[in-house]
């Protein structure tokens, strides 16, 4: 084929290729916050009467703090800006409060004092859980149910380090289970659904569509 004097060929437009589809990262923070909670809630709950009641701490750390953080992230990538917003907010928040564990509590001038800051801190997650509970309504039930139960764990926690009650405490850890709990079957349901066979548990419709 020839080409004319004087007549320009424009090099052919180049097409981008897509970007690589993203897996849903939401599993593996959920995954990650019911694993952490659960090792906390069964120590505030005291069930581990023959351990150090510690064993949360590395998991705060690497698990539910790390893991959960870099769901976080992705869920940025993935433009889910309630994923991003919850997964890295509670990623901070086992982070945080494995540093406030290891570089304050051992230094706090009375046990009182350092209950007194474990409230504060579950009160500011709460005042934030708040809000995402509301707007969670408008996912599924199974994301509702996590933050509804955390939600009361944290402000029957807030409670229990406020007025420095044990029995309040321990109550806190059992709702904590339950939180945990849920947060483990909805993990489930998303990875039941992200691999897409028959096997799928239901994640149920959203309170307000």
């Amino acid at each position: 084929m020839s080409v004319d004097e004087g007549t320009t060929v424009q090099p052919s437009p180049t097409t981008s290729a897509p970007a690589p589809a993203v897996a849903d990262p939401a599993p593996l923070g959920l995954a990650a916050f019911a694993l952490t909670t659960f090792l906390l809630s069964a120590a505030n709950a005291g069930w581990m009467t023959k351990a150090t009641g510690s064993a949360w701490l590395g998991y705060a750390f690497a698990y539910g703090g790390l893991a959960q953080l870099l769901a976080g992230m992705w869920e940025f990538r993935n433009k889910n800006v309630f994923g991003a917003v919850a997964f890295s907010t509670y990623g901070g928040f086992w982070i945080g409060l494995a540093l406030w564990v290891e570089l304050v509590a051992a230094h706090a001038p009375s046990a009182a004092a350092a209950s007194h800051d474990v409230a504060w801190i579950l009160l500011a997650f709460a005042i934030f859980n708040s809000y995402m509970l509301i707007l969670s309504t408008q996912l599924n039930m199974a994301v509702f149910g996590v933050f509804l139960t955390l939600e009361l764990t944290e402000i029957i926690l807030v409670i229990g380090n406020f007025s420095g009650s044990s029995g309040t405490v321990k109550f806190g850890g059992y709702v904590g289970l339950v939180t945990a709990l849920v947060a483990w079957y909805t993990s489930a349901a998303l990875v039941s659904r992200g691999v897409g066979g028959k096997l799928q548990f239901p994640v149920g419709k959203a309170l307000i569509s």
